[in-house]
């Protein structure tokens, strides 16, 4: 069966919309949806697996625990967060839905 990553892109989210597309005990994949989105005041995701992540349409601004400037990704841009590296959502596009593909594997 053929699906399509943006099919089904709701234009108001009250939270993320995230869609598990491959579950397995060594990878998952997750296609995210932001609208507006961005990590709790002081949250910080720490999470045991790495982590690649990229933005297929809209923009996101993530902050990297330790570093100085914010990765500001636009459509194509992706970037590879090892695990257990903190790091945070600080913007996504508020006017369209930002759709993220993210995969997580161990080590």
């Amino acid at each position: 069966m053929t699906h399509n990553l943006f099919d089904d892109l709701p234009s108001n989210l009250p939270e993320e919309l995230i869609d598990v597309l491959v579950d397995s005990p060594n990878l998952r994949i997750e296609r995210i949806v932001s609208t507006g989105h961005s990590s709790a005041d002081g949250f910080w995701y720490d999470q045991s697996e790495h982590e690649w992540v990229i933005v297929l349409r809209g923009e996101a601004k993530l902050m990297i625990e330790g570093e100085s400037e914010l990765h500001h990704l636009r459509a194509g841009d992706h970037v590879l967060i090892p695990a257990h590296q903190k790091h945070r959502v600080e913007w996504t596009t508020p006017d369209e839905p930002t759709v993220w593909l993210a995969v997580f594997f161990g080590e």
